[in-house]
């Protein structure tokens, strides 16, 4: 690949529009401030979303799972999604204390179109309202409440073209390092990837709530 020249580089909007143009009308009718109805029935059909956050720390973006629906839509401003145990770097959460500008992107399995919603986040620790999100026994120790200030779908291109939902698409697991490889390859102390993969099964199961 060649190196970037200033000559290449874009760095203006002018430049940006005049390589690309005019968006299509209806890329801009389907943005709308609300979640309309339509909206709504792909959020509650979605299991996974991806929730992205910005601080002068710098940028995140988390995977977020659970049976579909687990994100709450409470009215046509604001979604509510659990903030279920992880590895406890807690850095989306870091990042709305410092900054409540976030952004989410909602996967429905077999489904080509997704959904985002831009807007604003608070953390909620009210125990009543984390009860509501209990799930197996577990509650999680905090809400992320999202007031939505921009919702539109992404139409099937991207999903057509990497084939996500295609079973043929899929590759073995073994084609890639395992997490113990990594971290044992990271560790600068004695790390025993092999026994590490081993155990997680068990430990996912244990700790997946």
């Amino acid at each position: 690949m060649n190196d970037l020249s200033p000559k290449s580089t874009v760095s203006t909007i002018a430049e940006l529009e005049a390589i690309y143009g005019e968006p299509l009308a209806q890329s801009l009718v389907k943005e709308i401030d609300y979640i309309s109805d339509h909206y709504r029935a792909f959020i509650e059909k979605s299991p996974f979303i991806v929730l992205a956050s910005v601080a002068e720390e710098g940028l995140d973006c988390s995977p977020r799972g659970d049976p579909a629906g687990f994100v709450r839509v409470v009215n046509k401003k604001t979604v509510m999604i659990p903030d279920r145990r992880g590895n406890n770097r807690i850095d989306t959460l870091r990042n709305i204390v410092r900054d409540p500008r976030v952004s989410l992107l909602f996967l429905v399995p077999g489904v080509g179109e997704t959904l985002r919603i831009n807007g604003r986040a608070e953390i909620s620790a009210d125990p009543e309202l984390c009860a509501s999100f209990d799930m197996n026994g577990r509650t999680p120790r905090s809400v992320i409440i999202v007031t939505a200030d921009r919702v539109y779908f992404q139409c099937q291109k991207a999903i057509a073209r990497s084939r996500i939902w295609d079973p043929d698409a899929q590759i073995e697991r073994k084609e890639l390092p395992t997490s113990g490889n990594i971290l044992q390859a990271l560790s600068t102390e004695g790390f025993d990837g092999d026994a590490y993969d081993k155990n997680y099964p068990q430990r996912l199961k244990d700790t997946i709530y």
